[in-house]
């Protein structure tokens, strides 16, 4: 816990999200002893407490009420519970839970002007991100599972064992909440946690879980490294025209692979768009060896792709030429100089939905 407040610079106030469980639970037993102190390292800081109920099971209401006060018992205050209505998404329940619970974290942090928000995962929580994000075939951002630090959230946990937690829980004389959907089959983290890690562990001998975590934390330095290459890379590149924005084909076709493909997601990001997936990126990224205007390839949330061709743009350009007389550059404004489009562009615009 030290380590981790002194890595986000010693914040004078922070907010422990507490679930009722042993992770959390743990946190908030480890955070409030320095909130009794008032100090880290002779950083004065004060502790405050959230329990968010999801409405997701009978009897929540409870559980947060009883959670909340085992909190204020530790001394954190102010303490409050958030209830939240989870919204249906197309990313299933856990992530549609996972939203609406940080989004009352924020809000609960700035009504408290809390610096940063501590959550209670664990290296076992990392490991089974990682295991989830390979059975998927996620990519490398995907496989470098939770950060420590991320904005405003930190989680100091992440390098105990969910064993050590349940372990400070009997130390510090705490009844945790176990959480029934931990072992509920029809969630993939579940399934995961409770049938597949155990064999791994067995089949392979101990220490999976550690070097499942391990690779997260390498996978991390790299994925750094690519997504500010490739943010440079797409800035360098883009030309905006009204919502529009393109990218010149032949500076992108000669990008590496894992540039590329990262170049073409943010500029579906750029536009309003959503993550792609693999096979919606390979395919916006084949437009790059169509011959002639291709596409458009539909990226999630509404954005299309499709590639205009040198031929239609000098088209293009000598129709506006003829219309706007004979001074006229041919050039949308804010698309950049004459130069950038000697070749073809993949544009993305995104698409507001049809009423129905």
């Amino acid at each position: 816990m030290q380590n981790a407040l002194a890595s986000a610079g010693y914040p004078k106030r922070v907010l422990v999200a507490c679930s009722g469980g042993p992770d959390s639970l743990a946190l908030a037993a480890i955070t409030a002893y320095f909130g009794r102190r008032g100090h880290v390292d002779g950083h004065p800081v004060s502790v405050a407490g959230v329990v968010v109920d999801h409405q997701l099971q009978p009897g929540s209401a409870d559980v947060a009420s009883r959670t909340a006060a085992v909190l204020r018992d530790l001394g954190l205050s102010p303490v409050e519970v958030r209830t939240v209505d989870v919204a249906a998404t197309g990313f299933g329940p856990e992530a549609a839970a996972r939203d609406a619970r940080h989004a009352a974290l924020e809000a609960a942090a700035d009504d408290f002007d809390c610096e940063a928000i501590l959550l209670g995962h664990t290296l076992d929580d990392q490991a089974e991100q990682v295991l989830l994000g390979l059975a998927r075939g996620s990519g490398t951002r995907s496989l470098a599972g939770m950060r420590p630090a991320r904005g405003r959230l930190l989680r100091p946990f992440l390098g105990l064992r969910r064993a050590e937690t349940l372990e400070i829980c009997d130390v510090e004389e705490l009844s945790p909440w176990h959480d029934p959907s931990n072992a509920d089959p029809a969630f993939a983290r579940s399934r995961t946690r409770v049938d597949v890690m155990p064999v791994l562990e067995e089949k392979l001998g101990p220490g999976v879980a550690e070097s499942l975590a391990r690779t997260a934390a390498i996978l991390q330095q790299d994925a750094d490294f690519l997504e500010d290459l490739a943010n440079e890379t797409y800035l360098s590149l883009v030309h905006r025209d009204g919502g529009d924005a393109w990218l010149p084909e032949d500076a992108v076709r000669e990008l590496p692979a894992a540039l590329r493909f990262r170049v073409i997601a943010k500029a579906a990001a750029d536009v309003g768009g959503q993550q792609p997936g693999y096979g919606r990126l390979q395919a916006a990224e084949a437009l790059l060896r169509r011959q002639g205007s291709a596409g458009p390839v539909e990226l999630p949330g509404h954005v299309s792709v499709y590639r205009l061709s040198l031929s239609d743009l000098e088209q293009e350009r000598s129709a506006s030429a003829v219309a706007s007389g004979p001074d006229a550059t041919g050039d949308s404004p804010g698309a950049g100089p004459r130069e950038a489009a000697r070749c073809g562009k993949l544009v993305f615009r995104h698409q507001k939905p049809s009423q129905q």
